[in-house]
C-alpha cells in the first residue's frame, strides 16, 4: 500500500493465494497466485513494463533464481532480493543484485530502493544533516578512481567493502565491478546523487 500512495503501480505474486487476503480490499494492485520465478507468471504481472522487482519469499534461492529472471531475461531495470543469510549478500552482489537482509527489511527501506536504484540508507548523523549511503558500483563506476567520485561538502567515500572485505580507500583506488561504496552524503544531495556521482570530478584526497 505504501508503493501505492507513492504512486507506484504494483502487481503481488504467491504461490499461496491465503496471502493476499492479508493486503485487504485497499489494496488496488494485481493479484497473481503462481511462482514468482516463473516466465508465464511474471508476463500475466505485467513484468515486460516493470520498472522494479522485488523477491521476498522466504527462500533464499527463489529469491535470487527470481530476481536474476527479472533481470537477465526482461531486463527490469531495479531488482532487489530479500535475503535471510547475510553470508550470501556478497555472491548476489557478484552477480549485480541488490540485497536487502530478513533483520534490516522494512517497508520504508524497499521504498528507498525502488526509488533511489542502487542506494540504500545506512543511517544518519547530528540531526539528520548527513547520512552513510551504501552505493553499489555498477558498470559507469567501473574503472573510476574514488577522487573522481568525491564531490566537495556533499559526498565523501569513507568506505569499499569489496569481496566482503572492508578497507578504506586512498585517493588512488580503483573501482571495480561489485564494489559497495559508502558514502556520508549531505542529506540536501539525496536526490541529486546519482547525478552527482556521475559529473563529480573532484573531492576526496589520497
Amino acid at each position: 500500500r505504501m508503493l501505492e500512495e507513492h504512486g507506484h503501480s504494483v502487481a503481488v505474486i504467491d504461490h499461496d493465494a491465503a496471502v493476499f487476503e492479508a493486503a485487504g480490499h485497499e489494496f488496488k494492485g494485481r493479484r497473481l497466485e503462481g511462482e514468482i520465478f516463473d516466465r508465464d507468471t511474471l508476463i500475466k504481472a505485467g513484468i515486460q513494463k516493470a520498472d522494479a522487482f522485488v523477491a521476498v519469499t522466504s527462500g533464499d534461492n527463489s529469491n535470487v533464481v527470481a530476481a536474476r529472471v527479472a533481470r537477465e531475461r526482461f531486463n527490469v531495470g531495479v531488482v532487489i532480493a530479500r535475503i535471510y543469510d547475510p553470508r550470501r549478500a556478497v555472491i548476489y552482489q557478484r552477480l549485480g543484485i541488490p540485497t536487502i537482509s530478513s533483520v534490516q527489511w522494512a517497508s520504508n527501506r524497499f521504498l528507498e530502493m525502488i526509488e533511489h536504484p542502487g542506494v540504500t540508507l545506512d543511517d544518519a548523523y547530528g540531526g539528520g544533516e548527513v547520512v552513510a549511503i551504501e552505493v553499489v558500483a555498477d558498470r559507469s563506476f567501473v574503472g573510476r578512481r574514488v577522487i573522481d567520485i568525491g564531490y566537495p561538502e556533499k559526498i565523501a567515500v569513507t568506505a569499499i567493502v569489496r569481496d566482503g572485505i572492508a578497507r578504506i580507500p586512498t585517493g588512488r583506488t580503483e573501482l571495480l565491478p561489485g564494489d559497495v561504496l559508502h558514502l556520508a552524503v549531505a542529506r540536501d544531495a539525496i536526490d541529486d546523487l546519482p547525478t552527482l556521482l556521475r559529473s563529480s570530478k573532484t573531492g576526496v584526497s589520497s
